[in-house]
């Protein structure tokens, strides 16, 4: 199984149905419902396939138990490489969002740039190496085992471990975006011209060449030899050519909202409710006088404890609206995007996938001054286009 690492800045195509893991290194950790095909799918291969011709004889259930611990530990080490990318981006002054689990591999999901190239080189090599070191622990540890009398079946397991990790280092460091090695790319010639757009326009057309003759051997793989690994290589080809084609067209946006703030597109002082209001009497007598969608809640001091909008209005049946608070039915604040207003507006674009109906609370210490809408966003990369 081949995994390109998408790391970027902005989200992984797949972000509904996933649930949360927890925390890691302060990071939330999510996981998309295709990991259980992807698990599945290696466990049912090892059982199946791998296993029974290293070690033959044994019971089923044996290559069924290890075939799935081993799909479980290679799901780690994918988590293993995200949280390298997240804890080397956090001190580097790059924020992290999430961590998903998905279809095809990982996503660290960062808000901002690296400072520099050697930043952006620290960020993305990482992973590889990371993935390169579990590989030779597995490695070691397949020997250890087989000289401790071990049988092949859980050697075996250990050495697909090791080669697995090694093949993703490999072939993550190609260089072409979104893999780690077209980020890799992007510092060499970031550093080279000084140019970070370029660079980064570069890295993504070589990310769009690489994944056409993904396809064209997946195809190729899946006419002439029927292997159905052409159609995994093909897909993976797929997503890079995509993601490619959003990092050239996010580097080029990128360029031009340069230097434009967040307090240059906000609207100033927006409408706000109180936490305490009913939702009864927000309909009955406030609603309708506007044509906001969404309104920040406040408490009594005017400091927002949350966003409440139209959909999460109208879910409250009409029955319960005179005893149901605002507060009650909002996104808290913590589901809430919150900038200042100094902010660079490029560091907002790749987060307005997690926000509540697409508003961003914009605050000056705790106090509102501003609301960021989608109308905002779509004017200001209008003057940014017609700007060119």
């Amino acid at each position: 199984m081949a995994r390109p690492d998408a790391r970027a800045d902005g989200p992984p195509p797949l972000m509904g149905g996933t649930v949360g893991l927890g925390t890691i290194v302060g990071v939330p950790v999510r996981a998309h419902w295709t990991v259980l095909i992807v698990t599945a799918l290696i466990a049912w291969g090892l059982a199946r396939r791998s296993l029974p011709s290293l070690d033959p004889g044994r019971p089923e259930w044996a290559y069924v138990v290890v075939g799935i611990v081993a799909a479980v530990v290679f799901v780690l080490g994918l988590l293993a490489h995200e949280v390298s990318h997240a804890v080397v981006a956090r001190r580097r002054g790059v924020g992290v969002d999430s961590i998903t689990l998905w279809l095809f591999g990982g996503v660290a999901q960062l808000h901002g740039e690296a400072a520099d190239p050697g930043s952006e080189l620290r960020i993305a090599g990482v992973g590889p190496l990371v993935s390169l070191l579990l590989g030779g622990v597995f490695w070691l540890a397949g020997l250890g085992l087989a000289a401790a009398g071990v049988p092949d079946l859980v050697v075996g397991a250990c050495a697909w471990l090791a080669a697995i990790n090694v093949l993703l280092a490999i072939f993550n460091v190609l260089p072409g975006a979104p893999l780690d090695g077209g980020r890799l790319l992007r510092a060499a010639l970031w550093r080279w011209r000084g140019d970070r757009v370029w660079a980064s326009v570069t890295a993504a057309r070589a990310g769009r060449g690489l994944g056409m003759l993904l396809i064209a051997a997946g195809v190729a793989e899946l006419l002439f030899i029927r292997g159905y690994g052409g159609v995994w290589l093909a897909l993976i080809g797929w997503f890079i050519v995509g993601s490619a084609g959003m990092e050239e067209r996010s580097a080029r946006l990128g360029a031009a909202l340069a230097g434009v703030r967040v307090a240059d597109v906000m609207t100033r002082f927006p409408e706000t409710v109180p936490a305490a209001t009913s939702v009864a009497e927000l309909v009955d007598h406030s609603l309708f006088s506007h044509r906001h969608t969404s309104f920040p809640v406040v408490d009594g001091d005017g400091r927002p404890v949350g966003v409440v909008t139209l959909a999460r209005i109208t879910s409250v049946p009409a029955p319960g609206r005179a005893v149901t608070t605002l507060r009650d039915i909002a996104y808290p604040m913590e589901q809430v995007i919150v900038v200042a207003p100094g902010d660079p507006l490029t560091a907002l674009l790749p987060r307005l996938t997690g926000t509540a109906d697409g508003r961003v609370l914009v605050l000056d210490g705790d106090r509102l001054v501003g609301i960021v809408t989608p109308t905002d966003i779509t004017r200001a990369v209008e003057a940014a286009v017609l700007r060119g």
